[in-house]
């Protein structure tokens, strides 16, 4: 709705001033219109056209896909919208490639297609396989350099923020020694900006307090806690599969029939 509901509270002036609790002051704008007579004060919120259209970007093995991947776009979505100053225009999955050093990391071409499989009924999450396509690995910030020039306008014309979207274990991996270039820490975390989903329980904002590299983009770091509790793991489900358990419900069923189909995370498989 356009109009936030707000509460009127007694004034002793001839003007009658409305006020509301607002979590996030900058989203709101004053306004003032005229009933018989009387001036009348309130806030509303900013119209979403004035809103910063974003595309959340997720880069990583996806090895495989799971619904608590899907899961993250949806949360992440939701809280930005939430705030007021942001609207979540677009999703892009973008699958590693095959140079990247992960143990039991299948083809990019079998995670490629399972990404499009599991995002083939979202009207908004698509998968990008430029990177898993290159002829040797990219970095993060080089992938995302990328995916900034393919996605970074919508449809209307109008210029598209691109956010990293993660969990907490990769905002933590950004203090492992030698691991992340300096430089690029910067450029992903000030030009681009998180939005990093952590569990409850956790303490994502003492981790950003305490790194003198996340606190000084601090403000582009958006975090947001996932409430319903789910561990669903791609290990979990790569070890389940080749135990021959049952992944169902863990994975969309679209995925799940084509690893099956091409005999994926078999114990004698590696394809």
């Amino acid at each position: 709705k356009f109009w936030h509901t707000f509460s009127e509270q007694e004034s002793s002036s001839e003007v009658d001033t409305f006020y509301i609790p607002v979590l996030y002051p900058e989203v709101w704008e004053a306004a003032t219109c005229y009933v018989e007579g009387r001036s009348l004060h309130f806030l509303k919120r900013m119209a979403s056209s004035s809103r910063v259209k974003v595309c959340l970007v997720a880069c990583g093995s996806f090895n495989p896909i799971t619904n608590m991947h899907l899961r993250l776009f949806e949360l992440a979505r939701d809280s930005l919208n939430g705030t007021g100053r942001y609207e979540v225009v677009a999703g892009v999955i973008s699958p590693v490639h095959d140079a990247y050093e992960k143990k039991d990391l299948i083809s990019s071409a079998h995670r490629v297609e399972m990404c499009r499989l599991a995002t083939k009924s979202s009207d908004w999450i698509k998968v990008d396989d430029w990177e898993a396509s290159q002829s040797a690995w990219s970095t993060t910030r080089v992938a995302m350099e990328h995916l900034a020039q393919a996605h970074g306008t919508a449809a209307d014309g109008a210029s598209v923020s691109m956010k990293l979207l993660c969990g907490a274990d990769l905002l933590e991996s950004f203090a492992v020694p030698n691991l992340w270039a300096a430089e690029d820490l910067d450029v992903l975390t000030g030009h681009y900006g998180l939005a990093v989903i952590t569990r409850a329980g956790s303490n994502p904002e003492k981790f950003v307090q305490e790194s003198d590299a996340l606190y000084k983009n601090r403000n582009n770091i958006h975090i947001m806690t996932e409430w319903i509790s789910n561990e669903i793991s791609s290990t979990q489900i790569r070890r389940a599969l080749r135990r021959r358990n049952s992944v169902r419900y863990l994975i969309p069923d679209s995925v799940l029939e084509y690893a099956q189909a091409k005999n994926l995370y078999q114990a004698a498989s590696s394809l």
